[in-house]
């Protein structure tokens, strides 16, 4: 599904307002961040200028710096909405549009070493908000030879990130933007992932989820359930045995009102859990309403 932002006004879209959320959760690796401009393809990675960048940042932390979203970290790329927005990239910014994307790339960058290869808009949203930075783009072309020949020479001064630690990296980053702060603990320092496309996420030899690449976002499985449950995360209560695969409203005594439609939710029954699945309503519905379909269950105990 497309996310067209084509105004000022996208600025302030609910899903755009929460994803700036979310990224001030969030904290690069490394000894140094990358900025970079975004594309017009989306993920950015299929883009030729991306691809470009790739070859030259691998092993580096990276940056996308973007309107009306503000920032995302490559590692987020793939994660509903900033996989699938719509806009004109012009390289003009507005002040408002530089001012959410200069304090959220500020608040992120923190205490880091940075380089920035970006040109026009954004060479001047780093420049307001940012200091100690070094600029690698030539005659205001950031995909030039001599620009990625800039960036390479500034990157060989920083060690790469080994490939195991910017994993768990990822992995955490989007169960931090999925779950909230506490979803970091989601994956720990021994998860693994496996598959080349949708991946099954591992902890202790149980799959906990998968990784959906279309979407980004996690789908629960029973022990992923029991790890938010230990967290306190997306709980629904319920009074009685869960027998189908559809959970409506009037079983539920209690329901997170943190949840949103689409949030992954644990399903429990006397403090033990017995499902998950996506929710359809918010929270707070589930509690209110006497009818309607509340969570499709997913994984059940039979």
């Amino acid at each position: 599904m497309k996310v067209i932002c084509s105004s000022e006004e996208s600025l302030y879209r609910p899903e755009v307002h929460r994803w700036r959320e979310r990224m001030e959760l969030m904290n690069p690796i490394g000894e140094v961040v990358v900025i970079l401009p975004c594309s017009m393809k989306k993920p950015y990675s299929n883009s030729k200028s991306h691809q470009k960048f790739r070859r030259a940042t691998k092993g580096y932390q990276e940056v996308i710096l973007t309107s009306p979203f503000g920032i995302c970290p490559r590692e987020m790329e793939n994660t509903f909405p900033i996989n699938s927005y719509d806009v004109t990239v012009s390289g003009d910014w507005s002040f408002e549009e530089k001012k959410l994307a200069g304090e959220l790339l500020k608040d992120y960058v923190k205490d880091k070493n940075v380089i920035a290869n970006v040109s026009g808009g954004y060479e001047e949203v780093c420049k307001e908000y940012l200091e100690d930075v070094i600029y690698t783009a030539k005659e205001g072309r950031p995909t030039s030879n001599d620009s990625i020949y800039n960036l390479r020479t500034e990157l060989k001064n920083y060690k790469k990130v080994k490939g195991r630690d910017r994993l768990i990296n990822e992995l955490r980053s989007i169960a931090i933007y999925q779950f909230g702060a506490d979803g970091k603990n989601f994956i720990s320092d021994n998860t693994i992932a496996k598959g080349m496309y949708h991946r099954r996420i591992f902890t202790e030899s149980k799959q906990i989820a998968l990784l959906n690449k279309d979407t980004g976002f996690y789908s629960l499985r029973l022990p992923g359930g029991e790890l938010l449950h230990d967290l306190g995360i997306n709980i629904i209560e319920i009074d009685f045995e869960l027998k189908t695969n559809t959970l409506f409203s009037p079983g539920i005594e209690k329901a997170d009102n943190n949840i949103i439609p689409n949030d992954e939710v644990v399903i429990i029954k006397d403090d033990e859990v017995v499902g998950v699945g996506k929710a359809v309503l918010t929270g707070k519905e589930m509690e209110e309403s006497g009818n309607g379909v509340a969570v499709k269950v997913k994984d059940r105990k039979k």
